[in-house]
């Protein structure tokens, strides 16, 4: 499968990510399809940077790729929409037994 993730960058304590499309088998810094951005959190108070290519993630989205939780967040900040992730939905015995006690 293909994910796009955030593989990161930079010096301690000062992180710089790249925004990576990468078979989901690799390691997180390891061999790579395509550099699709770059995201650099910011420190406390200041702005976020954000650097996206809009098409080409489009183009890996809707080729079936997977982003991350945090690369849905990252491209929901560069203005590009993504499908909500597939939350896990609490198996019926569970919620029978709270309803009991």
């Amino acid at each position: 499968m293909v994910v796009i993730r955030l593989a990161r960058v930079g010096k301690k304590h000062d992180p710089k990510y790249r925004i990576t499309v990468a078979d989901s088998r690799k390691y997180v810094t390891g061999k790579f399809i395509e550099v699709l951005g770059t995201y650099i959190p910011s420190p406390m108070g200041k702005e976020q940077k954000v650097t996206v290519n809009a098409e080409k993630a489009k183009a890996w989205l809707t080729q079936g790729a997977q982003p991350s939780d945090t690369v849905r967040h990252v491209l929901k900040l560069a203005g590009i929409e993504t499908k909500p992730s597939k939350k896990k939905v609490a198996s019926a015995k569970k919620t029978t037994k709270a309803a009991k006690a």
